[in-house]
């Protein structure tokens, strides 16, 4: 039986905490920025954390986790 591979796109974008959560980066911050107010950009910074309802679907990319 073939080993089980973690997706590459959802190794570099999702994180797990030690709580079980799923934590994620913001979109839209890459570029187009002039058009963007500072307020939404300022907003866009850190980090969230993924929905309750998208923790199975994560979880069934990265099955090594």
């Amino acid at each position: 039986m073939p080993k089980m591979k973690t997706k590459s796109g959802a190794k570099k974008r999702f994180k797990f905490l030690g709580n079980g959560k799923v934590k994620r980066t913001h979109s839209h911050l890459r570029h187009i920025l002039t058009k963007k107010t500072t307020k939404q950009k300022r907003h866009l910074r850190g980090t969230a954390i993924i929905s309750a309802t998208d923790i199975q679907r994560v979880r069934a990319m990265m099955p090594t986790q």
